[in-house]
């Protein structure tokens, strides 16, 4: 029997991961590059699937993209990554540099939202149709799982830039380059260097008060998603998470106060959680969004057969 081989690129901010993968999700090869220019990070990725498919046919292949991006595959910019603040980017053809020679099936979506598919196929979301998957480190962004896909609409999910209500006696006006106080501006790594100023980030406590200045708004951002889609389950990674884990409980805690008894809010472990799959999640994520199409694809057929 021929092994199905998948080909995933995680797009991110500081780094690519691009991984060649077995159906069920084992990496068979994996290979890491900085994110720099569009010219000089794209070429690099798509000769490394080139090499991929001169050793044997890839099923599908799978893009996760850093944001925001063009989604809606009948906009003339569709791959393209769109309003984003890193310098050289906006309005790059993403897709459309990864996807030359390939001509079987192929997935593209945010980068969190492909993690948060990973999540449901082989992580700690496996089972469950609502759900959101949360990455805090450089940007705060959200995957957001409604009835088993991700939300669609004008745009895709961007909770991570939406205002809060802020921590009483909280005036710090946030790093966010639109918005200044959304969750981004007040959560996200970057943020967090800013409200230090001298102090370094590795060198603060898990007990200092800073964190509970970076769990509010992470609370209040759950706040609404327990309100409008109201997902089984809430994920936290990223590298903020990763270096100061007691964020969750804090979030777990900061959200049932902020709720007020308005919702019942499950308990910690069952509802604010650490991903299944660890760090795995981001590159696994374009490998799954690859499985995801090639079941599109066989279903379709099977349509059109019968």
């Amino acid at each position: 029997m021929v092994e199905v081989r998948l080909a995933g690129i995680e797009l991110g901010g500081t780094k690519c991961i691009a991984s060649l993968a077995s159906a069920d999700g084992t990496i068979l090869e994996q290979e890491t590059l900085p994110t720099l220019a569009p010219e000089q990070t794209l070429p690099p990725l798509a000769a490394l699937l080139a090499k991929w498919r001169s050793a044997g046919p890839l099923a599908a292949i799978g893009v996760a993209s850093f944001g925001p991006v063009e989604l809606d595959p009948a906009a003339p910019n569709h791959g393209h990554v769109t309003s984003t603040s890193k310098p050289g980017w906006r309005d790059t053809d993403v897709l459309g540099a990864l996807r030359a020679g390939h001509d079987g099936p192929w997935g593209f979506d945010t980068d969190v939202n492909a993690a948060a598919v990973a999540e449901g196929r082989w992580g700690a979301a496996q089972g469950l149709a609502d759900y959101a998957y949360v990455t805090v480190g450089t940007g705060v962004g959200v995957g957001l799982i409604v009835n088993g896909l991700p939300t669609r609409g004008l745009a895709h999910c961007e909770l991570g830039h939406i205002r809060v209500a802020r921590r009483s006696g909280d005036a710090w006006p946030g790093a966010c380059p639109y918005h200044g106080d959304c969750v981004e501006g007040l959560a996200s790594g970057p943020a967090i260097k800013a409200r230090l100023g001298e102090r370094a980030i590795h060198a603060i406590a898990s007990d200092d008060p800073v964190w509970d200045e970076v769990a509010h708004p992470l609370a209040q951002m759950c706040h609404t998603m327990l309100l409008t889609t109201a997902p089984r389950r809430i994920l936290f990674g990223g590298g903020v998470i990763q270096g100061q884990p007691q964020l969750i409980g804090m979030i777990h805690a900061a959200l049932r106060e902020s709720v007020a008894g308005y919702m019942t809010v499950p308990e910690a472990a069952d509802f604010c959680c650490a991903p299944g799959l660890g760090d795995k999640a981001g590159p696994l994520g374009p490998v799954a969004l690859a499985l995801a199409a090639l079941d599109h694809h066989a279903q379709a057929g099977a349509r059109v057969a019968a």
